[in-house]
């Protein structure tokens, strides 16, 4: 049986940061890239609060540095999705959507979570050119615009507040005619005058030209009438989903499903470890990210040294 000391789950800048530190400690990683390769900073065009890029970066293109950067120190990469794990005993085993089974010394996990869509048309299309799924990322883009927010729960609430920072105006659509935000988010969004609320209203379709998002159209659930609004910016603040499905309840999880950890990294399984966005429902950034591959990669290390297993 061919044992490696660690296998990654996932790339994003946690994943590839891990593979990076992994593989500057000889522990020669394999790593599992899952379907979208490089994470949500695939779906984004300009980053411009990742440290070392005076004037920003693509995001395609920081992800693909990152990945060579590891390959250099001997990271392995598949282009196959991790579909089930075992981590009962050790060696742990992975199992892929091919069929084909890994076994390990350690896991880091970095699946990610994946932001909700709505479903519209285009919506996709237009990531990066009006829509998006992170306020925190894209909010300077709309310096003196007006934007729409979607949603009504405390991410709606902090995206919705983060962009006043910058918009001249923020409306939240939300389909019913109260908010599922915890108490202090609401009323801080209330109170905010930059901020309206368009209630009992969804979004029905997403207006654009060849520059991008130029307005929506939205629907009153109450009265049925359809009204066009422009718009330069339409934010889904509605959640994102934490990739864990194929740990089948192995893991220690959350109400939202993101992997619980502690001192940094560690899981409530020694030996498999877990990082950037899959959990963390709070920061969500690609630094933070980075920082906690970083951590991970370094705690495998030396829990594989405190079991004196060679690597």
């Amino acid at each position: 049986m061919d044992v490696r000391p660690v296998i990654i789950i996932g790339t994003g800048p946690a994943g590839l940061t891990a593979a990076l530190y992994t593989g500057r400690a000889m522990m020669k990683p394999l790593v599992l890239e899952g379907h979208e390769p490089g994470g949500q900073l695939t779906l984004t065009t300009e980053v411009d609060n990742f440290p070392g890029f005076p004037d920003g970066v693509l995001g395609p293109e920081l992800m693909a540095n990152m990945k060579k950067q590891a390959a250099r120190f001997g990271a392995e990469y598949l282009p196959v999705k991790a579909t089930a794990v075992d981590i009962s005993k050790r060696p742990f085993k992975v199992t892929t959507e091919k069929g084909d089974v890994f076994h390990a010394q350690t896991i880091i996990i970095s699946t990610g979570a994946s932001a909700k869509w709505m479903g519209l048309p285009k919506e996709k299309e237009l990531s990066g050119r009006g829509v998006s799924t992170c306020a925190t990322c894209d909010g300077f883009f709309y310096r003196g615009k007006v934007v729409h927010v979607v949603g009504g729960g405390d991410t709606a609430m902090e995206d919705a507040t983060f962009l006043t920072k910058f918009a001249t105006k923020v409306y939240v659509v939300h389909r019913r005619d109260s908010l599922r935000a915890s108490k202090p988010m609401q009323e801080r969004a209330m109170k905010n005058p930059k901020i309206e609320f368009i209630w009992d209203t969804e979004v029905t379709e997403i207006l654009s030209d060849t520059a991008g998002v130029t307005g929506i159209k939205v629907k009153n659930l109450k009265t049925n009438v359809v009204t066009e609004r422009q718009t330069d910016g339409l934010f889904y603040g509605i959640g994102h989903t934490p990739n864990t499905g194929f740990l089948s309840g192995q893991l220690k999880l959350d109400e939202s499903g993101f992997i619980l950890t502690q001192n940094g990294p560690e899981t409530n399984v020694p030996g498999v470890f877990a990082c950037g966005d899959v959990q963390d429902s709070y920061y969500r950034q690609a630094i933070s990210a980075a920082g906690s591959g970083c951590q991970a990669a370094m705690k495998a290390e030396r829990w594989l040294e405190s079991e004196g297993i060679a690597h």
